[in-house]
């Protein structure tokens, strides 16, 4: 079924009204930005409708966290200095679980979606083909002289129509790949970007203090390093590079924060690790991420360490 989008103005608004509510969540907020934020509702009623939908929405997430039978059972009565920071990062950890679980404010902004469990394909109105890990989600924007999806979160596969009137361009963040006549995958990680391309070419480019722009082609993968704006291009395995679309990650000596990162994506919550040292100790071998019990086990496993679940929340620990 072709993915139609919202219209621009809508979409537009979507974005407008998920930013504001982020920022009314910050206790500081200045006088100054209040005023703006009235102003932004007061300029179309269409805006107050939006923003109390996203509301709504952030709402679910609260009463999900506050329901949760689990959390009535954690005594977080502070003991020493140290029981309150354990106690705050537990009870974020939860907000955090339910509110990605919920998809929060990203339901205003994407025109596809996947869930924890899912990994959709879906045509495009050009006749391209896209399939989406799961809990991740695009935006579709396209118009006679172009075809522009923005990846919001997550990974997607891409199989694109030859149309060369119409630059086909996937935007990550900063990052954005043309497609050259091919079929290529993006992850938008939390650290990095990775491109990898299975047919043809593209062109990536990021825009940053220092512009960078590199060609990937058939075989090859790029790692975005986004902070440090670098990109390394190394051959790759396509059948490894893909091994997501049959639910698992194949590693070689990659940090256990990559891995956790992949099991989120198919955990209704949250996973956790328990400080940075933890989060960078290596681990190689087929897992298979969306069994999170399966990963779990192969994880503690692995490096000898424990995982503790409390409600939504699962922490891997030494």
């Amino acid at each position: 079924m072709p993915v139609k989008g919202d219209s621009r103005p809508q979409k537009k608004r979507n974005r407008e009204a998920a930013d504001w509510l982020l920022r009314n969540g910050n206790l500081n907020q200045s006088s100054a930005e209040q005023a703006r934020f009235r102003e932004w509702l007061e300029d179309d009623p269409e805006n107050c409708r939006t923003y109390r939908a996203a509301e709504r929405l952030m709402g679910d997430a609260r009463q999900a966290i506050q329901s949760d039978p689990a959390l009535a059972d954690i005594d977080i009565r502070p003991r020493s200095v140290a029981k309150p920071i354990s106690a705050a990062i537990v009870l974020a950890g939860l907000a955090t679980g339910a509110f990605f679980a919920l998809d929060g404010p990203l339901r205003l902004q994407a025109d596809m979606i996947a869930g924890t469990d899912e990994m959709p394909v879906r045509t495009l109105e050009d006749g391209s083909v896209v399939q989406l890990n799961a809990s991740s989600a695009i935006a579709v924007d396209f118009s006679p002289e172009r075809r522009v999806i923005r990846l919001l979160q997550g990974q997607a596969f891409f199989q694109v129509a030859h149309a060369p009137e119409r630059p086909f361009t996937v935007v990550a963040g900063e990052t954005k790949v043309t497609a050259l006549g091919t079929a290529f995958d993006v992850r938008y990680g939390k650290d990095d970007t990775e491109v990898t391309v299975t047919e043809n070419a593209v062109q990536v480019d990021i825009a940053g203090q220092r512009s960078l722009s590199v060609r990937v082609t058939q075989g090859e993968q790029a790692i975005l390093d986004r902070a440090n704006e670098k990109a390394a291009i190394s051959p790759v395995d396509a059948l490894v590079a893909l091994a997501w679309k049959r639910g698992q990650i194949a590693v070689d000596n990659a940090p256990l924060s990559y891995v956790v990162e992949e099991m989120n994506r198919h955990f209704y919550g949250r996973i956790v690790v328990a400080g940075p040292r933890l989060a960078k100790r290596r681990v190689s071998g087929t897992i298979k991420v969306a069994d999170t019990d399966d990963a779990l086990a192969f994880v503690t496993k692995a490096l000898g360490v424990k995982a503790t679940r409390l409600g939504p929340l699962i922490v891997i620990r030494q």
